[in-house]
């Protein structure tokens, strides 16, 4: 008795202690100011109201306006779109479908989400009867891990691209330190390769890899491969493999649209892709999925498709909460400008100019991927000169030449790339031409020779390499000159969207 009597007051004690010890943090007080000028904070403009959001806007567009926006997954949108951005539909929760929501007064955001599937389903020529679209997913990585989630299920199988060798970090990519992407956390994956000799996908080592692996999964999509797709090739391996064939066109989606190279909807069962991109749309996804029959067994028997309710089901409720009205309403109005003739010549534009530019960086004596492009982009190798991409991009930025390092086939490491990403749809929204982007090509080529002429000088690590660009003044007085140039020219060009901001 005398034992429990002092294993409880030891327990007693010990639980005082710890409560003794329970975090307490001390807030520092909020401090708080009165607007002096008799502002509204609910009518007022954002110049008023807020003059420091307002100036770093202000700076960024001034930023885009006088640079040379050269990234290939970026694009500058319309006012029409913009003007869907802030509009009163960012006020509305709408949790649900259209027809089954939590909340009330949806009305309309009911008839804008129905209107935004109809466009999609139009824009890309796909009978309703045979194909559905979910607009609501928020961006192109949360699209595709959505589709995962629907049809791979917890540690399933996927094969997507690479990284290192044109893919995205959500078609499942990993090192050997650790998994990198979410989608390589939560599912089993085994990327395909392009040939290192050519730049090009090595379909007949992925074939093989695919009846090895036995995906659930094959992803048909790329970050950076200058080439069309051979969707039918994909299409009969996925087939062998017993695997859905899922497209991501999320940098060419606009080009399809604009029917101007091969489209992944005769193949694909699912088909997802990005809207502000070549699509020219505010930063959101779309989910494309197929209905209807997807084969006849042995005895006869129909097997129709099930994503519908699966992918659905796995954007809301399972990844995200309420859709952004707002943005759906962004997309709705970009897809009624991609089924104008406009679009059309605007995609074509994209394609000549990306030509124009590949052919006056050959020109200049620099290797492209693949030996050119088919698409919106292209991929220069400075390894055989000896620059690294890092460098480079960030000898471009500070010229007001905005492109990214990006890794080549056969680089070892994703961490020293050995080239850079450049894509042409931003620059050819804003009217830019074939010998405009040969002017584009000649300040390029400028940068990496200012490059190559401080190379050997500026430091072995990156780190050096910055430090040596911000403190040499001879360097500092090259770049500027070159800066000024590309200003001067880029200058001459308007930019879409709202005029300040």
């Amino acid at each position: 008795m005398l034992a429990r009597r002092t294993v409880r007051s030891f327990l007693a004690v010990r639980n005082l202690k710890m409560a003794d010890r329970q975090v307490h943090t001390e807030l520092i007080p909020v401090n708080r100011t009165k607007y002096a000028a008799g502002e509204n904070i609910l009518r007022d403009h954002v110049e008023k109201i807020d003059p420091e959001v307002y100036n770093i806007m202000k700076n960024e567009k001034a930023r885009q306006r006088r640079g040379l926006e050269l990234i290939a997954s970026e694009n500058f949108t319309s006012k029409a779109v913009m003007d869907a951005l802030g509009s009163a539909m960012c006020n509305k929760y709408s949790e649900g479908y259209p027809g089954a929501r939590y909340y009330g007064g949806n009305e309309f955001i009911d008839q804008m989400e129905l209107l935004c599937q109809k466009r999609a389903l139009e824009v890309f020529g796909l009978d309703p009867t045979k194909w559905g679209v979910n607009v609501q997913s928020l961006s192109g990585a949360p699209a595709n891990l959505a589709v995962y989630t629907a049809i791979v299920g917890t540690n399933g199988r996927i094969m997507g691209l690479d990284l290192p060798d044109g893919g995205h970090l959500s078609h499942g990519f990993y090192t050997p330190a650790r998994k990198v992407s979410a989608t390589s956390e939560f599912f089993q994956s085994l990327p395909y390769k392009v040939d290192p000799s050519t730049g090009l996908i090595n379909y007949d080592k992925l074939e093989e890899n695919a009846l090895l692996f036995r995906p659930k999964v094959i992803v048909a999509g790329v970050s950076c491969y200058a080439r069309h797709l051979d969707y039918n090739r994909f299409r009969k391996i996925a087939d062998r493999a017993g695997a859905y064939l899922m497209a991501d066109m999320a940098h060419i989606s606009g080009l399809v649209a604009a029917g101007l190279i091969p489209s992944p909807f005769e193949y694909a069962d699912v088909v997802t892709t990005t809207t502000h991109k070549s699509l020219r749309g505010p930063r959101g996804a779309l989910i494309f999925f197929r209905k209807g029959v997807r084969s006849v067994n042995a005895k006869g028997v129909e097997i129709k498709y099930d994503l519908e309710d699966k992918i659905n089901t796995a954007v809301f409720p399972g990844l995200q909460g309420g859709p952004h009205n707002h943005t759906i309403s962004g997309i709705a109005v970009a897809l009624k400008q991609c089924l104008s003739e406009d679009f059309v010549t605007y995609g074509q534009q994209i394609l000549n100019n990306a030509k124009a530019l590949a052919e006056n960086l050959k020109n200049h004596g620099y290797t492209l991927a693949t030996g050119g492009t088919d698409n919106h982009l292209l991929l220069v190798d400075l390894r055989p000169i000896g620059i690294e991409g890092a460098r480079a991009e960030h000898i471009l930025d500070l010229a007001h030449i905005a492109c990214n390092k990006n890794t080549c086939p056969g680089d070892v490491s994703a961490l020293r790339p050995g080239g850079i990403r450049l894509g042409t749809p931003a620059l050819t929204s804003r009217g830019f031409k074939e010998a405009d982007f040969e002017r584009v090509g000649d300040f390029i080529h400028k940068g990496i020779e200012i490059a190559k002429k401080y190379n050997a000088a500026a430091g072995k690590t990156l780190k050096d390499f910055k430090t040596f660009t911000a403190t040499n003044e001879e360097f500092k007085n090259d770049i500027a000159l070159l800066a000024q140039e590309v200003e001067s020219f880029s200058g001459k060009f308007e930019i879409p969207g709202n005029e300040l901001f």
